[in-house]
């Protein structure tokens, strides 16, 4: 998020710099055309050129208005300028023209707008400054110099400011000035993250405490429940609460306020559910094989309820009364944002002809809402023993969703 506002706020820069620097060389330019023309007594083709460039770079940065194409714009200007400088230059002393710095400036201007445009500048440049210098010692020269004798002097003397006012007055200024608003910008930009950033913990705090408000209201509300069923009930809603709260728990614990840990999430989790329906002296061991795996909130809390479900199911129906137990869960990531949850144990199972459509089970029907909310499949492994499951999914992208 920050380096796309950062990017934007250098191309407002980089657009600004480019108009600004257009105007100045074309007013420059048409300025040129009349110091050539009556002060320097320059009458074939160079002060032409100063004219035709002044003009048509007026039309290409107006043009700008009409297509917003800041590259097209400044690639207009780029060439004509390194045409007309090289004409500028073969008319005016060759590879002894003191307006060949004219063409060093592109190069400068190619590498401030983009690294890219410079090398290509760059090579260009070498190859005119080759052929102007060839030109200027064979003996088979296609052109003249235009400038008179008694205006050379002043010639340099004019084309040298130009040069030396552009670098400094115009793309020095303007390079500082956009500089220092970008930095400026990323400043701004950098607190305002930092704010937000504060505010978002601060919500995944309040709400992690609201839930285990709610945690403690069915906690209380069960102790006034002689009804064991219906105690079991406020039970699993209670354990389906603290797994969203843990996982909003995590999110403000953490720098990256938009994935958790997956596997510290799980073995929080799992070992909350053991303790919680087995007693703190249980005989179930849970093994967890889960590699360097983050998942975004949208995921976390579906998977973390599914986990919540399958393992519960286990504790309660699978490993029965106080036996001995295991527990699997096991968490691959298949490519950018396909995973596989192995998730299992070894207790006494349950009949293959009982699925989520025919049961009374919520459970199950959690487990198989929750696979589809991720986007998944998932399907028993008859071949282990006990209840297992497979499931593969997606990462979902951040949004607002009902949970189940």
């Amino acid at each position: 998020m920050e380096d796309k506002i950062v990017d934007q706020e250098r191309l407002k820069n980089k657009v600004r710099l480019v108009l600004r620097v257009n105007y100045f060389t074309s007013v420059f330019s048409l300025i040129f055309f009349f110091i050539c023309m009556f002060l320097l007594k320059i009458e074939h083709v160079i002060p032409y050129i100063f004219l035709s460039f002044g003009i048509l770079n007026l039309i290409n940065t107006y043009l700008y208005r009409v297509h917003k194409n800041i590259t097209l714009t400044y690639n207009i200007v780029s060439i004509m300028t390194l045409a007309g400088a090289t004409v500028i230059t073969l008319y005016s002393g060759g590879i002894n023209s003191p307006f060949i710095f004219v063409l060093a400036l592109i190069v400068f201007a190619g590498y401030v707008t983009t690294r890219v445009y410079g090398k290509i500048y760059l090579n260009l440049n070498l190859l005119i400054v080759v052929l102007i210098y060839s030109q200027s010692v064979t003996d088979f020269s296609f052109v003249s110099n235009a400038v008179p004798e008694q205006s050379k002097d002043l010639f340099a003397f004019f084309s040298i400011l130009f040069s030396v006012y552009l670098l400094g007055g115009v793309f020095g200024k303007n390079l500082l000035e956009a500089h220092h608003n970008l930095y400026k910008s990323k400043g701004e930009i950098e607190n305002r993250i930092k704010e937000k950033e504060t505010l978002l913990k601060e919500v995944h705090h309040r709400v992690k405490n609201n839930l285990q408000t709610v945690s403690s209201l069915l906690s209380l509300q069960s102790r006034s429940i002689d009804d064991e069923h219906a105690k079991a009930l406020i039970k699993s809603s209670q354990n389906r609460v603290i797994s969203m709260a843990m996982v909003h728990e995590m999110l403000y614990n953490r720098d990256d306020l938009t994935k958790i840990e997956y596997k510290s999430y799980v073995e929080e989790l799992s070992e909350y559910l053991v303790r919680s329906l087995k007693g703190p002296d249980s005989n179930v061991k849970v093994h967890i094989d889960i590699s360097d795996i983050a998942l975004g909130i949208d995921t976390a809390i579906p998977l973390g309820l599914l986990i919540n479900e399958a393992v519960t199911n286990a504790l309660k129906y699978g490993i029965t009364d106080d036996n001995e137990g295991e527990i699997h869960i096991a968490l691959k990531k298949e490519d950018e944002q396909d995973y596989v949850l192995n998730i299992g144990d070894n207790g006494i199972g349950f009949s293959e002809t009982i699925n989520f459509k025919n049961t009374k089970s919520l459970g199950l029907k959690l487990i198989h809402n929750l696979a589809r909310q991720l986007k998944g499949t998932i399907i028993r492994d008859a071949t282990k023993k006990g209840t297992n499951y497979i499931l593969k999914f997606k990462e979902i992208e951040q949004q607002l969703h009902p949970v189940v």
